[in-house]
This record gives structure tokens, sequence and C-alpha cells, in this order.
């Protein structure tokens, strides 16, 4: 059987890691990759886009293999000069992924729409898959906290996700198109997959965009927990839903995207939940999901792929 053309919705480093196992077990023209930009902002009066450079860095085998951001073989000179100058240090920029925020900046000054300057960084970085800005409006995914409301990099990067959550916004969205290239890849595609990424601030500022969420809907939907246990393996998410009054759990996820979601991947650990999530009317699979390097990515990918092909 012919391998499915997928559509991945992504955000986060959980995002990058399966995105680039589905990369390691697809041909090129077989993925698209639609990326959370609710996370980006302007520091130092740059603009910078966290998920997106994640997953970019991730797929071109650039990424810090451990942290699972920023660049591999990083240097800081420009970084250490800015602290002693005065600068704000809260968000550390390597020298060479500072190079990648001054062009987007400069080619953005110039008119550029961001899925263009995306096409072209993968380009240079030599992804061959399709990587797609979910937007190229500005959307900025704000936080409401028990210490006022936070723009997402402040309350994550800067508050280390200290302040009590209580909601979230994403300013902008009404008024939002789908980037080019977004509606037309799920409309083609045999199914989408929402990959292991914070479904509050990674996944839900994609679902928010008019028609993106309608479009998803008219396809099968395969989703991965980024919950084992009741922790998350990276990010707030977990933090989130206990302060939202949600016992953290994959139940809990598999119950955010109910009626989206029509098959769900377990962690092993999980196992017990099978029979509840069922009762949501999707499907339940259970294995290793844990993504400790690159063969454990294409590992779950290829699982993925199967459990597609035989649902296809």
């Amino acid at each position: 059987m012919a391998d499915p053309n997928i559509v991945a919705l992504a955000g986060g480093v959980g995002g990058a890691r399966l995105t680039d196992g589905l990369a390691q077990v697809l041909q090129p023209d077989h993925l698209t990759i639609i990326v959370n930009t609710g996370d980006d902002f302007t520091h130092l009066g740059l603009r910078i886009s966290p998920d997106l450079d994640t997953v970019c860095y991730t797929l071109a085998d650039l990424a810090n293999p451990e942290t699972g951001w920023g660049r591999k073989n990083e240097t800081w000179h420009a970084f250490e000069h800015l602290k002693k100058m005065g600068m704000p240090d809260w968000f550390q920029l390597g020298d060479t992924d500072l190079a990648t925020h001054l062009v987007r900046t400069i080619r953005m000054n110039q008119g550029w729409p961001l899925s263009q300057i995306t096409q072209d960084f993968c380009r240079f970085w030599g992804i061959k898959v399709s990587i797609l800005p979910m937007s190229d409006d500005i959307i900025q995914t704000w936080v409401y906290t028990d210490e006022g409301d936070l723009e997402f990099q402040e309350y994550f990067v800067k508050r280390q996700a200290e302040p009590k959550v209580n909601g979230f916004r994403f300013e902008g969205v009404e008024k939002s198109h789908p980037a080019p290239g977004v509606i037309e890849a799920i409309d083609k595609c045999d199914v989408v997959i929402i990959c292991p990424s914070n479904p509050w601030v990674s996944i839900d500022p994609i679902l928010a965009i008019p028609t993106i969420k309608d479009a998803v809907d008219r396809h099968p939907v395969f989703a991965v927990s980024p919950i084992i246990g009741n922790k998350t393996v990276k990010g707030p998410a977990a933090k989130m839903f206990s302060e939202l009054g949600i016992e953290p759990s994959a139940l809990a996820v598999a119950q955010h995207y109910v009626n989206l979601v029509d098959h769900f991947l377990i962690d092993n650990f999980d196992q017990v939940l099978v029979r509840d999530i069922n009762k949501l009317g999707m499907r339940t699979y259970v294995t290793d999901i844990l993504m400790h390097d690159k063969e454990d990515r294409g590992r779950l990918a290829g699982e993925m792929v199967d459990i597609i092909k035989a649902n296809m």
C-alpha cells in the first residue's frame, strides 16, 4: 500500500521530534508540517519564531540534542556582549540562532511574508518536506495568570512558567488567515496528525485560525499524547491542566480533543486508560511514545504510518 499523505500539526520540542520521525519514514512530498506561530514575538527588535525554528533546526539536524531547542555547537559571543551592555538576558540568543532572527527580521521589514521566509530557510538548510507557518498574520498567545496577563514567552521563558494559569487568548486570531498552502495541504491529505505538543498553546492556536479546524475535521485525525502518567516530557502542559482544574493525564488530553480526534496513541505506562479513552469515541493504541533519540523518532513515526495504513 502506498504511503499516506500526511499533514502534521506541530509546536515545541515534542512536535519537532515526531515530525523528524515522519520525515524519516515518508517521502518528502507525502508530508506537510503546519507549525504554531502564536509563540512568535519581537525581542531586541528581532522577530523570533521559536516553534518554527525548533521544527526547522530539528529536521535539518541542527538542533541542540540536549535541550531540543536552539542550535548545536552554538557559541554565545554576541549574547555575552549584549548582557554586558545592559540588554535583557532572559531569552538566550546564540550566534548562529541570532543570524536566523536577523535575516527573518530584515526580510519581514522588506515585505516578505513569514511563509516565504520559512520556505527560503528550508531550502538553505536542505529540508525537503514542506514546513508552513500556521499564518502569515501576527497572532500572539497571551496567558491569563494570577499575576496578570503575560505574553507567552514572558510567561514561559522569563517567568519560567511559575505564575498560575487561568486561561489563554490568541490575540489577532479572529481576523487571521491560514498561510498560503495550509488549507490546500489539509484538503489533499489522507490524515492529519496532531503531534505530542502542548494542546493549549501549541495546537489550539492553529485550530483557532478560521477555516483550519473545519478543514482538519474533514479527515481522519490521529493524535499522540504529550502526557505520560501525569507528567509532560517537555514543557508546562501538565501544570496548565492542573491549574485549570483538570487532572493531567493522557485521558485529559483525549478529552481536550474530543469530537476532533479519531485515533489516539498513548504510552504503555497509561494502558489502564484505554477503556475510558475509547468511551470518548476514539480508537486507542498503546506503545512506547517516548522519543529519546533519532532512532526512537523514526520508530514511533513508522508505527504511526503502519496504523494509518491499516485504517485506510
